[in-house]
């Protein structure tokens, strides 16, 4: 629906610890629609979140996620996903790219939601620019923020020094603040299916735990990750 102004916005509250408290699973699609905004060197990037995965840890819930960072217990490298929910977990993918999770669940259960992907409300100058200095391409919107390692860049959040931040507080860390909000009333269109490019039985359909708003141009491209694909 539309008025003499333009579009209907959907209403956002600033994200609590308590609305992330529940499991990545659960909380995962709760997330579509909601905008992370970054403030890093003085430039605000804000991202419209569209596609999300959940991943859980070693004793998170009654599945185990074999295609999770946490799969085996607590390590430097996946520290942030063990702690309070609302700060980022934030690593480095193939040594270019570092990919954004937002960590749910209790403090000390192991869980995080991989941002995959978002279409660019505010900053589009700042997210081009960076993303063509981590070597990308790009040719539309969707090129900005259309999966994890583009809306990494564009957000401007790096590992490590950005690994940890809070984005409930917005406490400033390394030169970054970073600010989650989400909808007062969730999505309709949730569309869910495997995750995107996880190897073996984490990426089947035996985990449907990707989430993306149905229809949605910014979302990335399904791939089958190694031995996932059906036979």
């Amino acid at each position: 629906m539309t008025d003499p102004i333009g579009p209907v916005l959907p209403t956002l509250r600033p994200a609590t610890r308590h609305a992330l408290a529940g499991l990545p699973l659960e909380v995962a699609p709760r997330l579509l629609g909601g905008v992370l905004t970054t403030v890093v060197d003085g430039q605000t990037v804000a991202v419209r979140l569209t596609e999300v995965e959940a991943y859980h840890g070693a004793g998170t819930g009654d599945i185990p996620d074999p295609g999770s960072h946490a799969r085996m217990g607590r390590t430097v490298r996946n520290a942030t996903m063990w702690g309070e929910p609302g700060h980022l977990y934030v690593y480095l993918s193939h040594g270019i790219h570092s990919c954004v999770n937002v960590v749910c669940g209790p403090d000390g259960i192991a869980g995080g939601v991989l941002l995959r992907a978002g279409e660019v409300l505010e900053g589009r100058d700042a997210a081009t620019r960076r993303r063509l200095e981590r070597r990308g391409v790009v040719r539309s919107n969707r090129d900005l923020a259309g999966g994890p390692g583009r809306l990494g860049d564009a957000v401007g959040l790096r590992d490590p020094m950005h690994d940890g931040i809070d984005a409930v507080t917005g406490v400033e860390r390394a030169g970054a603040v970073a600010r989650l909000e989400l909808r007062t009333e969730p999505l309709d269109a949730v569309a869910t299916g495997p995750r995107v490019g996880v190897a073996g039985v984490a990426g089947t359909d035996l985990f449907p735990w990707r989430f993306w708003i149905a229809g949605d141009r910014t979302v990335s491209a399904f791939r089958w990750g190694r031995g996932a694909r059906p036979s």
